[in-house]
Formats: C-alpha cells, sequence, structure tokens
C-alpha cells in the first residue's frame, strides 16, 4: 500500500488515499459480515482497493453494527486513508415466519395459506399454513397476483382469500424455511418504505456518523424525502457534513435510492430529482420484474443517473460463484466489465465479502477487471458525455466541468485538479466521463471519505485551505507530482475558486504544467486572487 503526503507549504496532506498502484477509477463497495469483519481482512480489503464499506442492518444487532464500524475506522486510520461507510436500511421486507427445521417442502399444485400471525409455520394434511410478517396480505394481493419466496426460487399464484389469510396455488415448488423473504410484485401494498426499524438505524447511523444511508424498496419519490426530512431534523454539522449538492448544500447523511421495485423504475426520474445517488439492487428487480429484461433496466438507471449528474453503484451477484470458490465465472468478469461500460461509478460486492471464503480475493478480481477495462476505454477516442439535466438547468459548475474536459481531451491532460471543499465540484468532474484521475482537495474529513463514492476522484484531505489559488496550484504540483500520477512536463488541467473552501464558488480552469511550480521557486503572484 502507497500513503502520500502533500506539500508541506502551505497546506499539508493528511492522507493520499492510493492504495494500489495501478489503481481502478471504478470505486469498490465490500459488504462487511462475518468473512470480513477482522482487522488483518479489512486491512487486506482496502488494500485490494475498496474505498467504501456497507453494513447491512438486515442481518445482526446494532452492537454487531457498532463492532463493524469501529474495526474498519480503526483499519483506516491506521492506514492514513479515508474509507466511506454506507449503513443499508431493511425496508419494508416481507419474511416468511418461524418455519420448523429442516423446513417444509412444497410441490406444484399444492395449496398454500398465508397467514399474518406470529408463530411456527405447519404443513396440516395436504395444505401448507405459513406464517408472514406482513399484516395485510390477505386484503392487499388479489386472485392472480404471484407470491414468490426465497427470490423467486418458489413461486405460486394467489387463488383466494379466507378471511385473515391468502390461498395460494405453488407453479414451482421448492423448500420453504424460516426468515425467507416473499415478494408481491403485481401487488398494490400500503407498506411504508421506513419501517420502525429503519427509523432506530437511520437514528444510530447519525449518532455514529455514517457517511451515506441506503434506502430499500424505493417505490417513489415520496419515500426519499420522508428519509431526508427526518435526517434534516437529526441532523448537525458534527454529526453529518455536507451533502454533495452544488447550490444549496446541507448538513445531512447522503441518500442512495435502491431501486428494486417496478415502481422505483417508473419514476426514477422523479427519484433522482431527490436522492443523492442510487444502487441498481439487482437482486430483488430480478425478482420483481422479467429477469429477462434486467440487464437492459441496469442501463437505463446508469444512464439516468449520468443525466442527473448523481453517482451510480451497480450490486448484487457481481461474482456470486467467489462466495465458495477462489476464482469468478467469464459470464461474472463479463458482468463487472459490463456494469463499467455502462457507467457505473462503483461496483458492489455483497456475500462474496461478507460470507464468502475468499473476500479479498473477490476485491482484487473487481480491481483487475476494471483496470482492464478502463485501459480499453482509452484506446478509444472519448465522446463528449455531460449530464443532460445539469446542461439543461445551465448550472454553472456543471459548464465548467463541461469545458474541462474538452480542454483535458485537446491536451491529453494526465490529471485533473480540483478545490472541492463539499464534493460538489468533483462529482460535476466525475459525471464528464474524464478517464484519467480527478484529485479533489478539502479540509473536509466526511467529504473526504464521500468523494470515495465518485468515479475517478482520489480525494485528498488537508489542514489548511490555501490563501490564494496560486498557492493552491503550487501545492497540487508537489503532491502529484510525489504520488507519481504524473510526470514533470505532462500537462495538468486545475479548477478552483474565490475564495476556497467555499462551496459553490469555483469559477476557474486553468493549464498547467506537472513540476513548473517547482519547490523552491518563487512564485510570480502579480494577481493572486485571479489566478490559478
Amino acid at each position: 500500500m502507497t500513503t502520500l503526503t502533500a506539500a508541506k507549504n502551505p497546506a499539508p496532506s493528511k492522507n493520499m488515499p492510493i492504495t494500489k498502484s495501478p489503481f481502478a477509477l471504478t470505486k469498490l463497495l465490500a459488504t462487511i459480515g462475518p468473512a470480513s469483519e477482522s482487522e488483518a481482512v479489512l486491512t487486506r480489503l482496502i488494500e485490494a482497493g475498496v474505498t467504501l464499506f456497507r453494513i447491512n442492518f438486515s442481518h445482526g444487532t446494532l452492537e454487531d453494527a457498532e463492532r463493524r464500524l469501529n474495526a474498519i475506522r480503526t483499519v483506516a486510520e491506521g492506514l492514513n486513508v479515508p474509507i466511506a461507510i454506507i449503513g443499508d436500511l431493511t425496508g419494508p421486507k416481507i419474511r416468511v415466519g418461524l418455519v420448523p427445521d429442516p423446513g417444509i417442502t412444497v410441490d406444484a399444485g399444492d395449496e398454500v395459506e398465508i397467514h399474518a400471525t406470529s408463530g411456527y409455520s405447519r404443513a396440516d394434511g395436504d395444505r401448507v399454513m405459513l406464517t408472514c410478517t406482513y399484516p395485510h396480505i390477505a386484503a392487499e394481493v388479489d386472485t392472480g397476483h404471484r407470491v414468490l419466496i426465497n427470490d423467486g426460487a418458489i413461486r405460486m399464484l394467489a387463488v383466494d382469500s379466507n378471511g385473515g389469510a391468502l390461498i395460494c396455488r405453488v407453479t414451482t415448488g421448492g423448500r420453504i424455511t424460516s426468515n425467507k423473504g416473499i415478494n408481491l410484485p403485481d401487488s398494490d401494498l400500503s407498506v411504508p418504505a421506513l419501517t420502525e426499524k429503519d427509523w432506530n438505524c437511520a437514528e444510530w447511523g447519525v449518532r455514529h456518523k455514517l457517511d451515506f444511508l441506503a434506502l430499500s424498496f424505493v417505490r417513489s419519490a415520496r419515500d426519499v424525502i420522508q428519509l431526508r426530512d427526518r435526517l434534516a431534523h437529526l441532523c448537525t454539522p458534527e454529526r453529518c457534513g455536507m451533502d454533495l449538492g452544488v447550490d444549496d448544500p446541507a448538513y445531512i447523511i447522503p441518500v442512495i435510492a435502491k431501486i428494486e421495485t417496478p415502481q422505483a423504475v417508473a419514476n426514477i426520474e422523479n427519484i433522482l430529482q431527490q436522492t443523492d445517488a442510487i444502487m441498481v439492487a439487482r437482486g430483488d428487480l430480478g425478482v420483481e420484474m422479467d429477469l429477462a429484461r434486467v440487464p437492459v433496466i441496469q442501463k437505463r438507471l446508469v444512464q439516468a443517473a449520468h443525466d442527473f449528474g448523481k453517482p451510480c453503484i451497480v450490486a448484487t451477484q457481481m461474482l456470486e460463484s467467489m462466495i465458495e470458490q477462489p476464482y469468478p465465472t467469464r459470464a461474472e468478469v463479463s458482468d463487472v466489465a459490463n456494469a463499467i461500460l455502462d457507467g457505473a461509478d462503483c461496483v458492489m460486492l455483497s456475500g462474496e465479502t461478507a460470507v464468502g471464503k475468499y473476500p479479498v480475493l473477490a476485491a482484487d478480481t473487481v480491481r483487475r477487471v476494471a483496470l482492464a477495462t478502463e485501459e480499453e476505454l482509452r484506446q478509444h477516442p472519448q465522446s463528449e458525455r455531460p449530464p443532460a439535466k445539469l446542461r439543461e438547468s445551465r448550472e454553472r459548475v456543471a459548464a465548467l466541468a463541461h469545458g474541462a474536459w474538452h480542454i483535458a481531451r485537446d491536451v491529453d491532460a494526465k490529471i485533473i485538479v480540483v478545490w472541492s471543499q463539499n464534493g460538489a465540484t468533483a462529482r460535476h468532474l466525475s459525471r464528464n466521463n474524464f478517464q484519467v484521475p480527478v484529485v479533489a482537495f478539502t479540509t473536509d474529513p466526511s467529504a473526504t471519505r464521500r468523494m470515495n463514492l465518485l468515479y475517478g476522484v482520489v480525494p485528498i484531505l488537508v489542514d489548511a485551505i490555501p490563501t490564494h489559488r496560486s498557492d493552491f496550484a503550487e501545492m497540487a504540483d508537489r503532491t502529484v507530482l510525489q504520488a507519481g500520477l504524473v510526470k514533470r512536463g505532462d500537462p495538468i488541467v486545475l479548477l478552483g475558486g474565490k475564495p476556497l473552501g467555499q462551496p459553490g464558488t469555483t469559477n476557474t480552469v486553468a493549464l498547467r504544467y506537472a513540476g513548473e511550480l517547482s519547490p523552491g521557486k518563487v512564485l510570480a503572484d502579480d494577481n493572486p486572487d485571479n489566478t490559478l
């Protein structure tokens, strides 16, 4: 692992989070679990390229979450790298109740009664009685609607309701065990997006200064607004830091909307207007919708996120076979590469790192696939891809980022450097399809961690804001040379604003050449307020 330090004058860097050389522009999110919660494994995962960790509140207690959170932070501090932590809220997942071991097997043609009660499920003669966690299942699921259990492995059709029970006929059988998920893709449910458990976890996340919260089973923009409104009341600058917004950044934990329902796909534009990022959660999405449509929907969702200038994570079963095997299938490798080619900012590993036998190998596999894919992208002429919605809105920072893309292309810049106090300008640069690193300086520790979600962005935390933009240019020149990101004479595109450190003030683009502000050189700063 390589940890580098920026120039000591005027603003020394606290960290330079380049964990492995070469490093991938695509970010890697790993789920922490029993297989990865030790400090030794966490260290190796970070060295393999992981920049974000996911704590899944669906599994374990808040005490487990706190233990894992502390382990991540201890390792990150020891390695002197910023690591972001995402709290994944459970959402209104409907589940089967308790089932006696070893489970209940149903066959095609069997009838199953589903009761919204507690207690054990049972097989009673020719009919199976299942308990479930959703009290309105009999009232809100109509005849002919699909009822899917265990990610669709067991499939049924609703044929009738009998008082408080839903009667179903099995079309695809299998073994039902305790707490397996129930999906109702055809039904319009009144279940809220956030349960009481989710509110408790969100409050825990604020108290423990999580970097992001992921909202499960989003159906409309209202779900995101509801969470953000609650967070706005809970958050303080000390607990939450600023979001990735430009015009009016707020002190709040950024929200990642998980797109895993047909309703969310249909409402994606309204959701993107309210959320900070999205996750293409292909597990439940592939159950709720026709599996054959998921690849095309993935491409549509990634493009929609790009149009709105929002980061996008592609998740679920990326390297599923590596839970048990030390190598992936060819199809899985292609899946990771295609997510990157689609334009994903980040690829997520779930069971591979949470419970798999080879968590570090899985992370390193993603990194190597990303490196190969990004190298291929650099071999082809790059076309401009400014975010469509931001271009229509004529946002100043979006326009400046687009202009920087043209400059970088014309001079074959090796790196982009920006002062991005809360990560907003870095986010805009990331959206413009630079195939070189975007080095973003800030004095805000939370922004440093949150920028880890952005494609190509290398966040650097410094102790103090330079007095003039020319001071920033000198510091940046020294830092990227020391990091080995450029060689002397390489073109660099720099962006900054007046005053540095104030969100929304980026208004200047400059072209520099690495080494021209070398250590010891006296700067001719005749106009420091208007020169980078």
